[in-house]
């Protein structure tokens, strides 16, 4: 795949935001409340009782790039919205980690002068539920973006990602892939053993004691179904069964995807490609759910979900798969607040 020109294709995608991508109608998927706003990029995690997402941005064609500094926060129970202390600054792409009480809201990029796209090392955090600002935290020892934050026993992972490959930081491409792996312990960062491969925008989940990272792509490779388990005790990363290609688009899932732990298995969905400038350009989102099973060590197909999207939020909430928002066209051309929920036992 040729080198991506991230900007380019932003601008490009927003003028596609007029003919969203046709809307799948597999049964399993229900439509839970939209997010008050539409956004895209972002992540989210469940933090006392509540699903909580940050940031991100929206495309609108001849404006501006919108970066986000609202805090949704969603409660299941009541199947409401409700919006929580604004960010500090605006972000897309701010890793949203629980850990315990505490939110963490970890880098992503910022606007500054070198451009929007400018990597960050700001952690911010709240601090319980009744928290009405966010406090500043320990800084990331460089900046790391689209990467992907897990929490397990109360320490922070923070897992590859993009960070700046040169002096410049202001523009995608500006950025490199990185296989970086921090953990923040006692409210510090300390390095833990790299990923075995260097990507951004893949999906985590903790399962079993142990990370597991999915998907993702390079900018010189395109998206890759790469399935990597790090053993916390033993320090020890494997490689698993990938996930499968999509038979509709011919295109490997990869860059873009969502992905939660159930008892016993994984599932992804989602996720974005791109086709090369010598080609045409554009892409495509994918709307297939794939279910990994830690005992087999197999994928499986389950139904597609309703909205097709990329750069969506998810987390497991008792048994069922939340997926939050995100971007139903290629890059960044229409955001939604779209979610919607689906419940594997239902399905198996």
């Amino acid at each position: 795949m040729t080198r991506i020109d991230r900007r380019a294709l932003i601008a490009s995608a927003a003028a596609m935001a007029a003919a969203p991508a046709a809307r799948a109608r597999t049964p399993g998927w229900e439509v839970w409340p939209e997010m008050p706003w539409q956004v895209q990029e972002v992540y989210a995690d469940v933090w006392t009782g509540r699903i909580a997402v940050a940031g991100g941005l929206k495309a609108t064609p001849g404006q501006p790039l919108h970066i986000e500094d609202r805090l949704g926060l969603f409660s299941p129970n009541r199947k409401s919205w409700s919006e929580g202390p604004r960010l500090p600054a605006p972000r897309h792409h701010p890793m949203m980690v629980a850990a315990g009480q505490t939110l963490w809201a970890i880098g992503g990029y910022g606007r500054s002068e070198a451009g929007e796209w400018t990597n960050a090392t700001e952690v911010w955090s709240l601090r319980g539920p009744d928290a009405t600002e966010w406090t500043a935290g320990p800084p990331l020892p460089v900046p790391q973006a689209e990467a992907v934050g897990l929490s397990h026993a109360r320490r922070v992972h923070l897992v590859t990602g993009r960070s700046p490959g040169g002096a410049a930081n202001g523009n995608w491409n500006d950025q490199a892939d990185t296989d970086r792996h921090w953990v923040l312990a006692d409210e510090r960062w300390e390095a833990a053993r790299p990923c075995p491969m260097a990507r951004n925008s893949a999906a985590g989940a903790v399962l079993d004691g142990a990370l597991w990272i999915a998907g993702g792509r390079t900018v010189t490779g395109g998206g890759t179904g790469r399935l990597d388990r790090y053993d916390i005790e033993d320090d020890r990363w494997d490689t698993l069964a990938p996930i499968p290609r999509s038979e509709a688009s011919g295109q490997q899932v990869g860059g873009g995807l969502a992905l939660v732990a159930l008892p016993g298995r994984l599932v992804a969905f989602g996720g974005e490609w791109f086709r090369p400038r010598a080609e045409g350009g554009g892409g495509g989102v994918f709307a297939e759910t794939w279910v990994y099973d830690v005992a087999r060590d197999a994928w499986e197909r389950g139904p597609d979900m309703r909205t097709p999207r990329h750069g969506l939020a998810a987390v497991a909430w008792r048994g069922a798969v939340v997926a939050i928002a995100g971007g139903d066209v290629v890059s960044g051309g229409n955001a939604t607040g779209v979610v919607e929920a689906w419940t594997p036992s239902l399905f198996y």
